[in-house]
């Protein structure tokens, strides 16, 4: 891809407010297709998009969840950049099998959080647990968002699933942990930070806390 195209693909996307995630997911999604037949997207047909979805499917053997959203960043391109009409697409996108997420009991929370001896690992899978939220939630919370006004005792959800706020309870018992977690780490912008104090814990590392603890006997 040209650097003019990707210029052009980034600038609507920011434009139509996409997250930072989704526009690196949807220009990799183009740029693997243009590695692919070392020939600028522009030039490409519809019969070539296919044999490459079937490439990565058949061949690569990649999930169809990660295939689609190959898919996805380059039907956008196509339908935004190139210009072309629905009618062009011949490649509907494969049913989705809706799956219910797996519900952890009260017990197996509780062996979840006795096998995290870190602190800060420990609030972590607690603030998830207690309050529902999302990882992207999680790690993008700031102290002021913890409300602990008894009057309150809530804590505020800055542009979760939707780019919508919400609120969401706060308890006692994770107000409390809170507190001695403060005392220890004082936070500063961000109630969790990665390596470097201006930036959040990365999704990817809250999601190793908790494939570790899951896999720690207790």
């Amino acid at each position: 891809m040209t650097s003019d195209l990707k210029t052009q693909f980034l600038n609507f996307m920011t434009v139509q407010r996409f997250s930072d995630h989704t526009k690196r997911s949807y220009v990799t999604g183009v740029k693997l297709l243009t590695k692919y037949y070392m020939q600028s997207p522009d030039t490409l047909s519809n019969d070539q998009i296919q044999d490459y979805i079937r490439f990565l499917l058949e061949e690569r053997k990649l999930s169809w969840g990660t295939c689609n959203a190959y898919l996805s960043g380059i039907v956008c391109f196509y339908r935004h950049i190139c210009k072309w009409d629905d009618t062009q697409f011949q490649i509907p996108p494969r049913p989705r099998v809706k799956k219910l997420p797996t519900v952890f009991s009260q017990p197996e929370v509780k062996r979840l959080l006795a096998a995290t001896d870190n602190l800060k690992h420990r609030l972590l899978l607690q603030t998830v647990y207690s309050a529902g939220l999302r990882v992207s939630e999680l790690v993008r919370l700031k102290p002021h968002h913890i409300e602990s006004d008894p009057d309150r005792m809530m804590i505020r959800v800055d542009c979760g699933k939707g780019k919508k706020d919400r609120y969401t309870i706060l308890s006692h018992k994770l107000l409390a942990d809170l507190r001695t977690y403060w005392s220890k780490y004082r936070p500063g912008k961000w109630l969790f930070a990665g390596q470097k104090p201006q930036n959040h814990l990365c999704e990817g590392a809250a999601q190793t806390v908790f494939y570790r603890a899951k896999k720690k006997p207790v």
